[in-house]
C-alpha cells in the first residue's frame, strides 16, 4: 500500500529532515581522536553501507539497473551530494558549528537564482529583498570570522549551499522535463540513488586524506550513528520531499538545520554563539523567514488530495 506525500506532509518530514541533519555539529564535538577528513571519509563510508542496505530493502533489487540507465542527471546529482558531504564536514573542523550553519543559511537564495536560471522560474520582489539583507548578514559575519583568522572555514562552508542549490535545481528540473509544455509526460528519473553515489564518491575522495586512521572505538560509533541517522535517513527523505516541493521551498525549510544545529551545538558542545554570529544569522535568518511567510500568504489553496502529490513507496 502506497501513501501519498502532499505538500503539507512534505513539509512537516522536512522540518523532521532538518532536525536529523541539525545532529552532526554537537555530535563531531564528541569525538575523541577522529579529525578533518577521517571524520568525512568514516561518516561517508557508513552512509554507503547504510544505503547499500536501506535501497534495496525499500527499493527492490532492480534499484542497481534502474541506476545503470539514469543517465548523467543522477551522476551529477551524485557529484553535488559528495561535495556537500565532504566539506560540511571539514569546515566544522575549521570554525564553530554556528559559523558553519549560518553560512549555509545562504543556501535558499543560491537555489532561488539558480533555479530562476535553469528552469525559468521568477524570482518575486520580496525574495530580492531577502537576497540583499541576507547578503549584509552573511557579510557582517564574514568579516568577523576574516579578523578572527577563521574565514578558511566560511569558504569552505560556503561550496555547501553552493552544491545544495545545483542539486535541488537538477531535482526540480527532472521533475519538471517529465511533464513537459507538448502535454506527453514520463515518470522522472529516480535521484533517490544520487545519495548513495554521493556517499561513495566522498568516501573514495577523502580515503587518502585520512589515512592513517586515528579513530577511537568510541568515534567509530558516533560516527556510524551519524552516518545512518544524519545522513542516510533524512537525505532520501529530503530527495523524496522534492519531489513535491519547489526547490527553493526545500531549501528553505532546510534552513530549520541553522536554528536546531546552533541549539543542539550551544546546549550540548558549550559554544556559544558570538554577538556578531548572532547579528549576522538574525538578519540571514529573518530575511529566509519572511520571504517564506510572505510567500505562503500568496500561495493559492491546494487540496491535500491534489494529483501533484507524490507516493513515499517509489
Amino acid at each position: 500500500m502506497q501513501t501519498k506525500l502532499t505538500h503539507g506532509r512534505a513539509v512537516v518530514l522536512m522540518v523532521l529532515v532538518a532536525l536529523l541533519w541539525s545532529t552532526a555539529g554537537v555530535v563531531t564535538r564528541h569525538l575523541e581522536a577522529a579529525r578533518a577528513f577521517e571524520v568525512t571519509f568514516w561518516r561517508s563510508l557508513f552512509t554507503a553501507i547504510a544505503l547499500l542496505i536501506i535501497l534495496p530493502v525499500w527499493q527492490g533489487r532492480g534499484i542497481w539497473s534502474r541506476m545503470a540507465r539514469a543517465g548523467w542527471v543522477l551522476w551529477a546529482s551524485g557529484a553535488c551530494w559528495a561535495v556537500m558531504f565532504t566539506a560540511f564536514m571539514v569546515a566544522l573542523t575549521l570554525t564553530t558549528v554556528a559559523n558553519v550553519l549560518i553560512t549555509l543559511a545562504a543556501g535558499p537564495l543560491l537555489t532561488a537564482l539558480v533555479s530562476r536560471v535553469v528552469t525559468g522560474h521568477r524570482l518575486p520582489g520580496r525574495t530580492w529583498v531577502a537576497i540583499v539583507v541576507a547578503g549584509v548578514g552573511i557579510g557582517s559575519m564574514f568579516v568577523t570570522q576574516l579578523a578572527a583568522g577563521s574565514v578558511a572555514g566560511t569558504l569552505v562552508a560556503f561550496c555547501v549551499p553552493m552544491a545544495a542549490a545545483a542539486n535541488w535545481t537538477l531535482v526540480q528540473r527532472n521533475r519538471l522535463k517529465a511533464h513537459d509544455t507538448s502535454g506527453q509526460s514520463s515518470a522522472p528519473i529516480d535521484l533517490v540513488p544520487a545519495v548513495l553515489v554521493g556517499a561513495v564518491l566522498s568516501t573514495l575522495v577523502t580515503l587518502p586524506l585520512a589515512w592513517p586512521p586515528a579513530a577511537s572505538t568510541h568515534d567509530l560509533v558516533l560516527l556510524a550513528g551519524l552516518g545512518t541517522f544524519q545522513l542516510a535517513v533524512p537525505c532520501v527523505l529530503s530527495v523524496v520531499c522534492a519531489r513535491v516541493l519547489s526547490a527553493p521551498e526545500v531549501s528553505l525549510l532546510a534552513l530549520l538545520e541553522v536554528l536546531f544545529g546552533t541549539l543542539l551545538a550551544w546546549v550540548g558542545a558549550g559554544e556559544s554563539p558570538g554577538g556578531n554570529v548572532l547579528w549576522g544569522g538574525t538578519l540571514v535568518i529573518g530575511a529566509l523567514l519572511a520571504n517564506e511567510y510572505l510567500g505562503w500568504r500568496s500561495r493559492p489553496k491546494v487540496p491535500e488530495d491534489n494529483p501533484e502529490s507524490s507516493s513515499i513507496v517509489a
